[in-house]
């Protein structure tokens, strides 16, 4: 029993080392970013290859922002991390066809998952997924969500982060994307492996003119203004 004692003991020492240092993490990632995550690491390690270029907030371009709040998340100026009704939504999709699986994330959970955590749909990485969201909400702010997003979402085989997407795609920085440019990368978000900016099929091309549309619909929210500019 002594013996059980101690490494009980042990045991609550290290998770709260642990909590205690992912804690931090998720402090210093407000203004630091990610050194690697897991999906770039696989990514690597699975011969794709890591391209990526991390650019400054103020670097990330208008167009960039409200095309992928626009193809992803429109309500994003206005949940606290959850879109609520999008997830039920996705539920009784995947329910009515199990073999067919339908995503409710938001730009929020995307950053919590493909920063803090790896690919899959456990129910244990669905539960830290809901934590992280939960914390980068409450210490990161949208402003700094949308910006980490930007710089970590997988845009293509082994192709990290808008900037990466832009030159690889157009040849040219973030910066000078026009809007149909930026409609076409965040068209290909869904399923970067295997939808293409370039050259775009009928599907992405139609997909990117829809979301061209969206951002002139959505670009006058006094909320989503706050955020993107």
């Amino acid at each position: 029993m002594p013996l059980l004692r101690k490494a009980w003991k042990w045991v609550r020492r290290i998770f709260l080392w642990l909590f205690i240092a992912q804690l931090l993490y998720i402090v210093v990632l407000k203004w630091v970013n990610p050194p690697i995550t897991i999906t770039q690491l696989q990514s690597w390690l699975s011969g794709n290859g890591l391209k990526r270029d991390y650019i400054g907030r103020k670097s990330v371009p208008y167009n960039m922002k409200l095309a992928v709040i626009a193809a992803e998340d429109q309500l994003f100026a206005d949940h606290h991390g959850f879109d609520w009704k999008s997830i039920r939504k996705a539920m009784r999709y995947n329910n009515r066809k199990p073999g067919r699986i339908r995503g409710g994330s938001t730009i929020s959970q995307q950053v919590a998952k493909n920063v803090f955590l790896w690919q899959g749909r456990s129910w244990v990485r669905k539960a830290l997924e809901a934590y992280f969201t939960f914390m980068i909400e409450l210490t990161w702010g949208k402003k700094r969500i949308l910006h980490v997003y930007l710089n970590v979402i997988e845009t293509g085989d082994g192709i990290f982060g808008v900037e990466e997407a832009a030159r690889k795609y157009f040849k040219k920085p973030a910066s000078l994307l026009t809007r149909q440019e930026a409609a076409l990368i965040a068209a290909c978000l869904p399923n970067p492996k295997r939808l293409r900016v370039s050259p775009p099929s009928n599907y992405i091309s139609s997909r990117s003119r829809f979301i061209a549309r969206q951002m002139g619909f959505i670009e006058a929210d006094p909320d989503l203004q706050r955020i993107i500019r």
